[in-house]
């Protein structure tokens, strides 16, 4: 599978695994100077969480997790920061979560959502 049908699986899997469990997307490949945020959500406290998805075909070379290295993170938090900027609203706090989906001929395998991640 190609790697962007891959990534957009990926996501597209991760926004129905939060919309169950009651999160309200507020927007998706969120781009700016710094880089992007594959999934920006609220949850039921009103907290803005950042999520970085990471879809791939085998753990082969590792999960997908094991990719959010200390530069990726820092670029994310940047990428945030402008976001909250542009998006003034109320919210109690943030976090960043990585949700890791390991994916077969189309089909979910297994799905790791790692809360507070950084």
């Amino acid at each position: 599978m190609d790697n962007k049908i891959l990534g957009k699986a990926g996501e597209d899997y991760a926004k129905k695994y939060l919309i169950s469990r009651n999160f309200t997307i507020l927007a998706t490949n969120y781009r700016c100077k710094f880089g992007e945020i594959d999934i920006v959500a609220k949850d039921k406290e009103n907290n803005i969480v950042f999520f970085e998805v990471k879809a791939r075909n085998s753990d082969n070379f590792g999960r997908g997790f094991e990719s959010v290295d200390f530069f990726k993170q820092q670029k994310i938090r940047k990428t945030a920061l402008i976001f909250l900027g542009e998006n003034k609203q109320y919210f109690n706090s943030i976090r960043f979560d990585v949700i890791d989906i390991l994916v077969s001929k189309g089909k979910t395998l297994d799905l790791l959502h790692f809360e507070n991640a950084f």
